[in-house]
């Protein structure tokens, strides 16, 4: 089965009658595209799928549009598209980068913007991807703008993108506290963050509505730990008592299990996955259901048709 039958398959039978298959099937190659670079580094499992949910929240939360928060969930997704072309020695490295490590990091929203110069959907996540690291005060990369100039699209993904990283655990340190990352997030409002925006993310923090997302990989599936590199191991909905897990940092195996509540948990066997094991595969369902959720909330062609309007945040 060749990967646009395979991403036909999924999501076609989820969509509104006659709403078209082949512009969703163009969003959903590029999703599988941004998921496939999340899975080259191990300790950013579900990175992309937290994003996106805080996005879409936050969009909720200042009353977007049912096209712009369609939107923005779907350039939260795609935000980290051009790591694509950054090397696994960064990615993957095992400590804080260095100077020009970080120089190399930050071509990564040029090359997202490259890589969908000619796509016909690019319309819809360019702002996200090419802009989510441009800060108020113009201190940003890659191009320094400030205030509004940065799209909308992009100023909200940057408070989730900056979120979900402070509270996620890297080799190097362990997740902050959801606390400890709002407090920073309150006291650089106006130059790192949208202070408007950020004002509102924090309300939702207050309200208990991220805690369902902080530390998991997908709608109540939090993620899982090695004991030896922490919690790199990503389970899906598929997910069943018995299956072979892998940390993607040391190549341990894990299986799943249930508790008697049918909370699924891993125990380690002992062993280490082969090479073939511990290839990336992209959890196609998980994005077939956030094709289907954003193109339910609105067609493409409204999201389009927002995309090229003023900014609206």
């Amino acid at each position: 089965m060749n990967f646009r039958h395979m991403i036909g398959r999924w999501i076609n039978p989820l969509l509104p009658p006659g709403s078209g298959t082949h512009g969703h099937e163009l969003l959903a190659s590029l999703l599988v595209m941004a998921w496939i670079v999340e899975a080259r580094d191990p300790y950013t499992g579900g990175h992309l799928w937290r994003v996106s949910r805080y996005a879409e929240l936050l969009a909720e939360k200042v009353g977007w549009s049912n096209a712009d928060v369609a939107r923005v969930t779907i350039g939260g997704f795609l935000h980290d598209l051009g790591k694509i072309g950054i090397s696994d020695a960064i990615l993957r490295k095992p400590g804080p980068l260095d100077s020009d490590e970080l120089d190399v990091i930050r071509t990564h929203p040029d090359i997202g913007g490259r890589l969908l110069a000619v796509h016909p959907l690019a319309a819809l996540v360019r702002p996200a991807v090419e802009s989510h690291h441009e800060r108020p005060d113009g201190r940003g990369y890659p191009h320094g703008l400030p205030g509004k100039e940065i799209p909308a699209d992009a100023r909200i993904v940057a408070i989730c993108d900056a979120f979900d990283a402070m509270t996620s655990t890297r080799p190097y340190r362990v997740g902050m506290p959801i606390k400890a990352a709002l407090d920073i997030i309150a006291g650089r409002l106006g130059t790192q963050f949208d202070a408007n925006l950020g004002g509102h993310f924090i309300e939702l923090a207050a309200g208990g509505l991220l805690e369902h997302i902080v530390g998991h990989s997908d709608d109540a599936i939090p993620l899982q730990a090695c004991v030896t590199c922490g919690p790199t191991l990503v389970l899906t909905w598929a997910s069943a008592p018995g299956n072979l897990v892998h940390c993607r940092s040391c190549g341990g195996e894990y299986r799943v299990t249930a508790s008697p509540d049918g909370m699924l948990g891993v125990e380690a066997t002992g062993r280490r996955g082969n090479a073939r094991a511990l290839e990336p595969a992209a959890d196609v369902a998980l994005i077939a259901r956030i094709v289907q959720a954003a193109v339910t909330r609105a067609p493409l062609s409204a999201m389009f048709e927002r995309a090229h309007e003023e900014s609206y945040a």
